[in-house]
């Protein structure tokens, strides 16, 4: 079964800009002030870097 990523918005403080969004290989992550990422599932490959850097956890791999 194929993995998908999601933002876990009650994690996210929405407070700062989203260190994850740089570490993103593919420009698959963005950010809009200081709201919570959103996700460009169509580049998205799972690699899973923005959810290992995520200090809250707020970005999850679910499958």
């Amino acid at each position: 079964m194929p993995k998908i990523l999601k933002i876990k918005t009650e994690n996210c403080p929405q407070n700062h800009p989203c260190p994850a969004v740089r570490v993103c290989p593919v420009g698959a992550l963005s950010q809009i002030g200081f709201n919570a990422p959103e996700i460009d599932h169509t580049k998205c490959i799972t690699c899973g870097k923005c959810s290992s850097f995520c200090p809250k956890r707020a970005l999850i791999l679910e499958k």
